[in-house]
């Protein structure tokens, strides 16, 4: 913050986005969003029947995981039997430890162990951020394709789909309800963000959940939405595949072709500097390197700050 030299600087208090709710958006199916759903401000769902529970997704920082917990048993007293992490990332997993022991928590093949080997980085991304007493609290239970669970009537499908958002995704499908929980493989008026994960395996995927026939989508991020929130991820990624053949043809790097962008219609999306770290996965997918490999992730972030002119803002 700028100052004369007669005033005295006034500490920045970082904003806040306001907490979330749980709504019901079918029989026996909550939503907990937390919008507008930029950086770490994910949704979660609920899923009740025949008195079990299962939670899709945590929260980042304790006061919001704590929040999400009052929610969950509003509906359910005492808690979920079951946590589905989608992926790794914090925001969706940090708020773990607030529903076990009494809850198991499962996710895909590999992400306990990206789970494990990232830890709480994610908290020094944004120092400013008040993450409480954080820990992890790993998942005992890890799907390698799929996992059915079956809650009284309804049935409950752990669906294995990355590479996607992550190397390892999953999304959850409740086909009587129609309704599918698809973590951060689909975006809502939110940039994409395929960083550590796979263009081409995103679009394969779009595909696939669009056979599934779903007409209630809750993106990992950004308000609940139907098949227009698939297509709307799918243009983004079609429209950024295409500006990476173009930056690789000009022989221009993914910084310098993200500074060049013509963002059009994506201009309004959240976290449009995103579009960078993006570049960096279509690149190397481009140059052979396979969907949901390991690459500079690092680097591709301080990029996102320099396009950014700062730290993305976080507002969880």
């Amino acid at each position: 913050m700028r100052t004369s030299g007669n005033e005295s600087a006034v500490p920045t208090v970082p904003s806040r986005a306001p907490q979330g709710c749980m709504r019901e958006i079918a029989d026996g199916v909550h939503v907990f969003e937390q919008l507008p759903g930029g950086w770490c401000l994910n949704n979660a769902g609920l899923i009740t029947g025949g008195g079990h529970a299962v939670l899709v997704d945590t929260a980042a920082t304790e006061s919001r995981a704590l929040h999400l917990k009052a929610e969950v048993e509003r509906v359910v007293p005492g808690g979920p039997d079951i946590v589905v992490n989608t992926h790794f990332h914090g925001d969706h997993v940090f708020g773990n430890a607030h529903f076990v022991p009494r809850a198991t928590v499962v996710a895909g093949r590999t992400t306990r162990d990206d789970m494990a080997e990232s830890g709480l980085g994610l908290c020094q991304l944004w120092p400013g951020v008040e993450w409480g007493e954080t820990r992890l609290a790993l998942p005992n239970v890890t799907v390698t394709s799929k996992l059915t669970l079956h809650l009284g009537e309804l049935t409950v499908e752990l669906l294995s789909a990355g590479p996607a958002h992550t190397a390892d995704d999953l999304v959850v499908w409740v086909p009587q309800r129609k309704v599918l929980f698809a973590g951060d493989t689909v975006w809502s008026g939110v940039t994409p963000f395929v960083l550590m994960g796979s263009v081409i395996g995103s679009l394969r995927l779009l595909e696939w959940l669009r056979a599934l026939g779903p007409e209630v989508i809750v993106a990992g991020h950004g308000a609940v939405g139907g098949l227009e929130v698939l297509d709307a991820t799918e243009a983004y990624l079609h429209w950024l595949r295409s500006l990476a053949e173009d930056g690789v043809r000009a022989g221009l790097t993914p910084l310098e072709t993200a500074r060049q962008a013509d963002l059009g219609a994506f201009a309004s999306l959240q976290d449009t500097e995103r579009l960078v770290g993006n570049l960096h996965r279509a690149y190397a997918e481009l140059r052979g390197v396979e969907p949901g490999a390991r690459i500079d992730v690092a680097t591709a972030f301080a990029e996102m700050v320099q396009l950014n002119g700062g730290l993305p803002e976080c507002l969880a």
